[in-house]
């Protein structure tokens, strides 16, 4: 036999390669899921949604908070700073000295001064037929003209009290005061019963959150309130504005001069600290608030987890004729995976939606700057596909167990 007879060797054949699919086509058949089960999968979308709505509306509300805070301080300034007495050593109320004001003024630094001084026993009422324990809570102040300046008070309507009305039987109403009242606009015809005398309401204030006690108070001029109501003439609480640069050191020496023979019997505070220890407050209660939104998410994730499981149970026959045609263990996990990625996404998506739109409303509605930080957003996105993919992974790996026999088997 010659050599070019001699048969060539069969190379035996390689065996088939699986199929590869593109990220692409993973995307196309995991949406199968979600578009053959539509109500399901919006039900099970929803349960992400509402968690990662309350952690952005969450977020997005407390820093809308902390801007308007921000908005207001700047507005309505950080100088001002209150001096007031104290406690005695024995326990009594301590007071202030007469010459308070006119010492806290010659302090370097100090743009002006005013007070108030508390009436104590004095009742307001709208008229002589208000029964007398119902005082609603308003307090009668003796109050300087300066003080409006001072503490930086707008008018609501009316005017306030100047050297010639501070003689005479006129007042003008803190913002809650004139509410309790039922008292919405000044004139000569309003008029209120302060310790059974007449007083016209020649004011009325908005109000104030750098001196809030004064919000339901009635003020009336230092002059009158020492005639007619019995005030002793000391100043209850003396109000300041500073340099910006000098608050500080101002501070530091305000007790001391304001009351020398008895710094400690005077209390030095800054109303600013009072709304950022507000602030402080309602930060607690926003942790408290996303712990219930991941709880929330949290709970979405495990409906994602029942809805991927139930599916895996009512498609084992396509799942074994995806493999009885060639389709990879592989290939019917990133099937499942990336449905459940694809019902967190939407979740997530919907979810970063509502919580943008309930934050940019609920700031509106209280009229501060709508601020959602790209961190809580983003954030939330991401965190429901991490839940999605938790919750995903075991059904996933267990549609790829199926063999196709058993599968086909299954009625």
């Amino acid at each position: 036999m010659t050599e070019e007879h001699v048969p060539t060797a069969v190379r035996p054949a390689e065996p088939p390669r699986p199929a590869r699919l593109r990220p692409a086509d993973v995307v196309r058949v995991g949406a199968v899921g979600l578009r053959t089960r539509p109500l399901r999968a919006f039900l099970s979308a929803l349960g992400i949604a509402i968690g990662i709505a309350a952690m952005v509306a969450v977020v997005g509300i407390s820093s809308s908070s902390q801007a308007g805070l921000d908005r207001a301080l700047a507005a309505l300034g950080t100088n001002l700073l209150t001096v007031s007495p104290g406690s005695t050593l024995t326990g009594e109320q301590a007071r202030l000295p007469s010459t308070a004001e006119e010492m806290v003024a010659r302090i370097d630094g100090v743009k002006s001064v005013s007070a108030v001084g508390r009436v104590p026993d004095a009742k307001v009422y709208r008229n002589d037929r208000i029964p007398e324990v119902q005082t609603n809570g308003i307090g009668v102040y003796a109050a300087r003209p300066s003080l409006r300046s001072a503490v930086g008070g707008r008018l609501a309507d009316g005017t306030w009290l100047n050297t010639a009305t501070a003689r005479y039987p006129a007042v003008v109403l803190g913002s809650a005061a004139a509410e309790r009242l039922g008292i919405g606009r000044a004139g000569q015809d309003t008029r209120v019963l302060v310790d059974g005398r007449w007083f016209t309401v020649v004011g009325i204030l908005r109000s104030m959150p750098l001196a809030s006690e004064l919000n339901s108070a009635v003020l009336v001029g230092w002059p009158v309130a020492e005639r007619e109501l019995g005030f002793d003439g000391y100043a209850t609480t003396v109000y300041t504005r500073s340099a910006e640069d000098r608050v500080e050191s101002v501070r530091k020496v305000l007790a001391a001069t304001a009351n020398p023979e008895a710094p400690s019997e005077a209390d030095v505070s800054r109303p600013s600290d009072a709304l950022a220890a507000q602030q402080a407050t309602d930060e607690a209660f926003t942790g408290l608030l996303l712990g219930l939104g991941a709880v929330a998410l949290l709970v979405g994730g495990v409906g994602v987890a029942n809805t991927m499981v139930i599916s895996v149970l009512e498609r084992r026959a396509e799942v074994g004729l995806r493999r009885s045609l060639g389709a990879t263990r592989g290939h019917i996990r990133g099937q499942f995976l990336m449905e459940s990625l694809l019902l967190s996404a939407l979740g997530g998506a919907g979810g970063a939606v509502l919580g943008l739109a309930v934050t940019v409303g609920y700031a509106l509605y209280q009229g501060w700057p709508a601020t959602v930080p790209a961190w809580a957003l983003a954030g939330g996105v991401a965190a429901t596909l991490v839940i999605g993919g938790l919750a995903g992974l075991y059904p996933a790996v267990r549609a790829s167990r199926l063999s196709p026999t058993e599968a086909l088997a299954t009625p």
